[in-house]
């Protein structure tokens, strides 16, 4: 399995916190392809070394520099949206020795096991090269309904930081030509980047899309005014991204209530204990929230140590 993110800037700790999170439940093993500024190499290196001497070898992970294919205006696509997000849009051209893997942004924290995300790959179609969920899920107030001026995909438009990319299958598609493509096209009416490009690539070409649900993206929008994600009500929130600086402020407590029991927690520790307890405590101390479901993790810590046979002291 194959997870890929890119960090630049002041990311460092929170794309480790990510990783983290991607490691504490999977069942199999990860390479973590890490896309980088070259001053936070070491960081990262000191930490994940540290990591897989305490794993036991569960995962692997390999540093890149930032990496864009040649001809391209490299500085001026680096500055688009965010530091570095338009990284994502040139990962099938910039691995080509990797079939598919996952692209997360660096607030993503995994509330199931990897394993769990991955198996989406299997129920793609012949036609699928990438799946993604909706921005947002209140159609009345959908940012890309209200704000976007250009075309995007479907009713609600998509959000990117939770990508699976069947990177094979990119490669076969005029990807690189689309995205250059649109870009020049609507640059000046992008205000989200990459994200708009990968949304008017699927608006055009909606048969290439697998849709995911809300729960693998759940952000803050889920439930800032009233609860949108049915599902994540139901079955619990699958992967949670902490998009807008939630987990750095006091905006939206119950996000950085769950991004601190996994930053506190270490690798090897008990979950139950260590992880869970934190995350009910953290959570009790800050005020009520619509946001607040903790069962899914519960359940598969729960699954975890069903299948891994392990015993906590």
């Amino acid at each position: 399995m194959h997870l890929a993110v890119v960090a630049c800037g002041d990311r460092l700790e929170e794309t480790l916190v990510m990783i983290k999170s991607a490691l504490i439940l999977s069942r199999n093993a990860i390479k973590v392809h890490i896309f980088a500024e070259y001053d936070l190499h070491l960081g990262f290196k000191q930490q994940l070394d540290k990591w897989m001497a305490a794993s036991q070898g569960t995962f692997t992970y390999q540093l890149y520099p930032i990496t864009y294919p040649e001809n391209y205006n490299v500085e001026e696509w680096k500055k688009i949206f965010k530091p570095c997000a338009t990284q994502r849009l040139f990962l099938p051209y910039v691995m080509k020795d990797v079939d598919s893997l996952l692209y997360v942004d660096t607030d993503i924290l995994f509330m199931r096991p990897f394993d769990d995300i991955w198996s989406f790959f299997k129920e793609f179609n012949s036609s699928h090269i990438a799946a993604l969920a909706p921005d947002y899920m209140d159609g009345e107030a959908s940012w890309y309904k209200i704000v976007a001026v250009h075309t995007y995909y479907g009713r609600l438009g998509l959000n990117s930081g939770v990508m699976l990319m069947n990177l094979t299958r990119m490669r076969r598609f005029p990807w690189i030509e689309l995205v250059t493509k649109f870009y020049e096209v609507y640059k000046l009416n992008i205000p989200v980047g990459d994200q708009d490009i990968i949304n008017i690539i699927f608006h055009f070409h909606p048969d290439k899309l697998f849709e995911l649900t809300c729960d693998w993206n759940y952000r803050p929008d889920h439930c800032r005014f009233m609860s949108v994600c049915k599902v994540g009500e139901r079955e619990g929130i699958s992967v949670v991204h902490g998009n807008s600086g939630v987990y750095h402020n006091d905006k939206q407590p119950v996000f950085k209530a769950v991004y601190e029991a996994f930053r506190q927690y270490n690798i090897g520790d008990d979950p139950r204990t260590r992880l869970l307890q934190q995350m009910r405590e953290n959570i009790d101390k800050g005020p009520n929230s619509k946001c607040g479901n903790v069962k899914q993790i519960e359940k598969q810590i729960t699954v975890f140590e069903e299948r891994t046979k392990l015993t906590y002291s």
